[in-house]
């Protein structure tokens, strides 16, 4: 069988060390080398990873061979290939913004050392996705760690930002360690480090531990609950173009991992395993959303935001992961294809929305919602292709978020299917959360888009124009890919399907949509006929002759719940467009039959209306902040009132600091046990002869009777 998608692989990650030259050609064009190189080797990933969701050339070579850590192995598989595509639909954009985006940090920053670590850390993603062995699997995730540190400390003069990476490079160590352990269990007893190897029999305790140490220790990348605290500070302080990566790339290494880990290494056995999956996905996202919420800071928003997608990602990896335990693999199919596919939205959404504030940070200078209003007026461009982002992360229909997160839901729905009532009680909880998230996400990007780009400008503005050209089209590639993700999800599932042909068997996420243009017999346990003749006397049948699968996704229950689900965005798009010419008509009709007039608007009796008077993002946010004040429990760092006479205020000044919920459970504790024990031995320095004399007695003593006794 050929295998030209493992050598379009090899000559990706040419073509992208190549560009890692650009550190050695001028300045000026930098820029030029990281666009070139970052859009042509993403492209030819894009085509390999196609090649390896559809089968070609699957399998794996060995290339070297060491005494103590045996075979160095590549090779393609179908799920690589998902995440290379995915990953290439992030980097063709976020490399045509660069070109001219990387001009803002000229001359106090290198465009060589960027366009350097940009392309190595392309590299090392492209061939993350081909290792087929402990060794290399973790020599290219180093790589990836040190390169997207880097890019996070680009401003080095900045102590915040040097702080931040290190916080992240620490962490991402921290996990690294407890995800080498869990491969090598994973490995033991099988005589081979490489991934295909047969593994061997497994025991209850050992699988328990892979399970954990894998899911917490990749679950460090994918900014996992209690361990992304270096999510939302690394994000404020990366250039704009690295927070696109960060969110629509690096988050998804995570997920990969775990996915790697417990379906390819060592399937998951135990409902138990997938419940953990499910309460920390469901956490993550509610947690997510509700700093999200009440942050002022746009790209912090955005990170929090992050925490919150890929918590909802998760939260359907779990119900596949329950489902596969539960030997009940139609369901763990829905569960697996709504978690890639959010994956997927969140990449494309997410990116677009991460370019845009940096659009507007390079453009005004600032990030501050409060700070901002009215400028869909001098950045109308900037504000449209926003707002594509804001429709799809809020999952407002025919957007591309609302096809993962109906994924998602009616994965959770199939809770009937279980046996144990305790799993039911689980799933029921986690739906709930997830339901109270979307509805805080639609509050949370309402206020994002109202607050930035809607009313007046709170504070003067600078004079601006539109971004630059390369800047714009990044950006329409993106919100593009978020509308073609919406519109078409009947063309997505198969390819997902496809792709996860090895871990589910072939056409298993196929088999759970019922095809409503096609025999019933084309699926397994088919429906009565004339049940599915129902759902096409409803229209099911409209577009017979679409190509493919048709444009109505259609979700079959099991024998506890025979209802059929339908949705297509599709005719939801032709809808709603039809709807608002209606309405567009009508008005323009309206306006012809009756004369309409101007007035300032009205503020109480003051004119004119001044940015004051506006409510501003922190306004918007308070009630959130009020009812979940048990959950930020902020430190209130300064509270002062000045009075007059003891009676009339003339000023309070408070100021309150939010501490992140992982932060305060996991972080601060140790922060402030390690203070202690630090104190404790600084006391022992103070100088005296004979207390030093003591001590290294005592530690004799001490070893002599470990020596004696031990």
């Amino acid at each position: 069988m050929s295998q030209w998608p493992l050598l379009l692989t090899g000559i990706a990650i040419g073509v992208a060390l190549v560009g890692a030259l650009g550190g050695v050609v001028s300045e000026r064009r930098a820029a030029v080398v990281l666009t070139t190189a970052g859009c042509l080797a993403a492209a030819l990933a894009f085509i390999a990873g196609v090649g390896m969701i559809f089968g070609a050339g699957s399998g794996d070579r060995f290339l070297w061979s060491f005494p103590v850590f045996g075979s160095i192995a590549i090779g393609t598989t179908p799920l690589g290939g998902i995440f290379a595509c995915i990953s290439a639909l992030v980097y063709v954009p976020t490399s045509l913004y660069s070109l001219r985006y990387l001009e803002r940090y000229r001359p106090e920053y290198s465009a060589r050392a960027f366009a350097c670590w940009y392309c190595v850390l392309l590299a090392a993603i492209i061939a993350l996705f081909v290792c087929r062995d402990v060794i290399s699997f973790f020599v290219i995730w180093e790589i990836v760690a040190i390169a997207s540190a880097a890019l996070v400390a680009y401003e080095w003069r900045r102590e915040r930002n040097v702080r931040a990476a290190f916080i992240m490079l620490a962490m991402s160590e921290a996990g690294t360690i407890a995800a080498v352990v869990a491969m090598l269990l994973a490995r033991a007893g099988s005589g081979s480090l490489h991934f295909g190897a047969p593994a061997a029999a497994i025991s209850q305790a050992a699988a328990w531990a892979i399970f954990i140490l894998s899911f917490f220790g990749f679950g460090v990348k994918a900014g996992l609950l209690p361990v992304n605290s270096w999510l939302p500070r690394a994000h404020p302080v990366a250039p704009g173009n690295v927070s696109a990566l960060l969110s629509g790339v690096i988050l998804n290494l995570g997920v990969y991992g775990i996915v790697l880990v417990n379906s390819e290494l060592v399937p998951v056995r135990y409902a138990g395993e997938g419940v953990v999956v499910l309460v920390i996905g469901a956490a993550s996202a509610l947690i997510g959303i509700l700093y999200a919420t009440i942050e002022d800071d746009l790209k912090t928003m955005l990170a929090y935001s992050s925490v919150e997608n890929l918590g909802i990602a998760v939260t359907a990896l779990g119900v596949a992961f329950v489902f596969t335990a539960e030997h009940q693999t139609l369901f763990a199919a829905l569960g697996f294809a709504a978690a890639v596919y959010h994956v997927l939205n969140h990449s494309a959404y997410k990116a677009l929305l991460f370019l845009g504030a940096a659009t507007l940070d390079a453009k005004l200078g600032g990030r501050s919602m409060n700070r901002l209003g009215g400028l869909i007026r001098v950045l109308p461009v900037t504000a449209a292709l926003f707002f594509v982002g804001v429709l799809g992360i809020a999952a407002i229909p025919p957007l591309n978020g609302f096809v993962s997160e109906w994924l998602t839901f009616q994965a959770l729905l199939r809770a009937v299917e279980l046996s144990p009532l305790g799993l039911r009680v689980v799933f029921a909880l986690c739906g709930a959360t997830l339901a109270l998230t979307a509805a805080l996400a639609v509050t949370c990007f309402v206020k994002a888009f109202g607050m930035t780009f809607l009313g007046r400008p709170r504070t003067p503005l600078p004079a601006v124009d539109e971004a630059a050209r390369a800047m714009k089209f990044g950006m329409a590639l993106l919100a593009l890919e978020c509308i073609l993700l919406g519109v078409l999800p009947t063309y997505v599932l198969p390819a997902i399907s496809h792709g996860a042909a090895d871990l589910l068997g072939p056409d298993t996420i196929t088999a759970a949509l019922v095809p409503p243009f096609f025999k019933p017999t084309a699926a397994p346990n088919p429906l009565p006929s004339d049940f599915v003749a129902t759902f096409h006397a409803l229209g099911a049948q409209i577009g017979r002759g679409a190509p493919g699968r048709g444009w109505v996704v259609m979700l079959r229950g099991g024998s506890a719940n025979p209802v059929v689900f339908a949705m297509s965005t599709t005719y939801l798009l032709f809808i709603i467009a039809l709807l608002l010419a209606i309405a567009y008509a009508v008005v323009r009709l309206a306006s012809r039959t009756r004369r309409t007039s101007r007035s300032p608007a009205w503020s109480g009796g003051l004119s004119p209306v001044l940015p004051e008077m506006t409510y501003t993002a922190t306004g918007f946010s308070n009630p959130v902040r009020v009812i979940f004040d048990a959950v930020f429990n902020p430190t209130e760092v300064e509270n002062e009132r000045d009075t007059i006479y003891q009676h009339f205020r003339s000023a309070i000044r408070r100021k309150r600091e939010d501490v992140f919920w992982s932060d305060r459970i996991l972080s601060v504790p140790i922060e402030r046990a390690t203070l202690r024990m630090a104190a404790l031995l600084a006391r022992m320095h103070h100088g005296r002869l004979p207390a030093y004399v003591g001590y290294a007695l005592g530690t004799l003593l001490l070893v002599l009777a470990i020596v004696t006794f031990a």
